[in-house]
């Protein structure tokens, strides 16, 4: 009984997520709530006998999200500071026509997003590439089009490289995958999004012009987003390389930024910097804290586990498929966790087709993956509601993404 009360309580946090703007209960308050909720209901429960195994996974559950929490820190730091001196509208207008048709714009978002999200982590991917997107002089409904684009382009490009995507890396790291072949999934990667963005931008007429950038940038903002890119470049080199986690060399990079602004700036100055990132971010990692507190509870009363038996039991052509649609409720990386730990015997062309569904099917629901949840979290136009409407496109983009990875792979391979 108390199972099914846990479950309830993550369906409850759901609608309260669904429901938002109807009760006007912030989702960030509420999901960590229910979260915190669930974990105490899960103590009360098991008795003074299990307490302590409870705390040990409890204690596991929020290492996992302390690091998450503190490598989205320091990215929101950096992508929050210079959007607030206007190097990145700089660069946008540096990289994008002053002014162009809808439709141009959007393809070009949704293959940047593709690309950055390949060479760098998920969060990085959509925090720079959803500033870009708030740059654009464009009304609520391009907007929220273009902020799909970049969740479903930024989860496909995740996929093809171990830098991009932890549920890559984890299935690379048994050895079930080989760099060239993960390569590979940029094919399919790239067919789907544009796909995607061909069904979106049907019916948009007119023209784009991005948002004149103030010129209150100093050379130690350009310093700034040197230090930036130069901790993107090296989180993947020392992980690959070292096996350095990449939270670490993030926060490397953070501290390196503190020092810079403390030569260049007085403590008003980088007083008020910082309150701009607090205003604008906690709500994002408040939500997070919830939603992977939810999660982690699912996992502990074997909801994970069922979905692992339930996948052994289908044909892996099959059963890939729907875990990719089961990773848009359920976290992506405890999933794939299970699905490992249960050792199924696959093929090469299985694993890629694993590997593309665990990365991209979270795409489906706005809380289904990392770049979900922030979109939510940043964009006013992005609500539970308003992303499901375009849940039939996402199917059929994440669809045609996967019988892609299957069909050439069996070719190729």
């Amino acid at each position: 009984m108390v199972d099914y009360f846990l479950i309830a309580l993550a369906v409850v946090a759901l609608l309260s997520i669904v429901f938002e703007e109807v009760t006007h209960i912030n989702k960030a308050k509420s999901t960590l709530f229910f979260g915190c909720i669930a974990w105490i209901t899960l103590f009360i429960s098991r008795g003074a006998s299990q307490n302590e195994f409870i705390n040990h996974q409890l204690e596991e559950n929020l290492l996992e999200i302390a690091v998450l929490w503190l490598f989205l820190m320091s990215t929101m730091t950096f992508v929050a500071y210079l959007n607030a001196k206007g190097v990145i509208q700089m660069a946008v207008q540096r990289l994008f026509p002053q002014k162009s048709h809808v439709a141009v714009i959007m393809f070009l978002v949704a293959i940047f997003s593709l690309i950055l999200s390949a060479i760098c982590d998920n969060v990085t991917a959509t925090l720079v590439s959803l500033t870009l997107v708030q740059t654009f002089n464009i009304s609520r409904r391009v907007r929220l089009r273009m902020a799909i684009i970049v969740v479903f382009a930024v989860n496909s490009g995740g996929v093809a490289l171990i830098t991009g995507d932890v549920t890559t890396l984890m299935i690379y790291l048994d050895g079930h995958v080989q760099m060239s072949q993960l390569f590979f999934l940029l094919i399919p990667a790239t067919v789907s999004v544009l796909f995607l963005t061909t069904i979106l931008s049907i019916g948009l007429k007119g023209t784009i012009s991005t948002t004149p950038a103030a010129r209150n940038y100093e050379t130690v903002d350009l310093l700034v987003a040197l230090i930036f890119f130069s901790t993107i470049l090296s989180t993947m080199l020392l992980n690959v390389a070292f096996g350095i986690p990449p939270v670490l060399t993030f926060l490397s990079g953070l501290s390196v930024m503190f020092l810079v602004g403390t030569v260049y700036r007085n403590d008003k100055q980088e007083s008020e910097i910082l309150e701009y990132i607090r205003q604008i971010e906690y709500d994002t990692l408040l939500f997070f804290l919830g939603i992977l507190l939810l999660v982690g509870m699912l996992k502990e009363i074997g909801v994970l586990h069922l979905v692992t038996e339930i996948y052994a039991q289908i044909n892996p052509t099959y059963s890939n498929y729907f875990a990719g649609i089961a990773s848009a409720i359920l976290d992506n990386v405890p999933l794939t966790a299970a699905l490992l730990k249960a050792e199924p015997v696959l093929s090469a062309t299985h694993w890629l087709g694993l590997t593309y569904a665990v990365g991209v099917g979270g795409s489906l629901l706005v809380i289904g993956s990392a770049a979900g949840i922030i979109a939510m979290s940043k964009m006013k136009e992005m609500t539970f509601m308003t992303y499901s409407r375009y849940i039939p496109a996402l199917l059929a983009a994440y669809t045609v993404g996967y019988v892609i990875t299957i069909n050439l792979a069996d070719y190729i391979l």
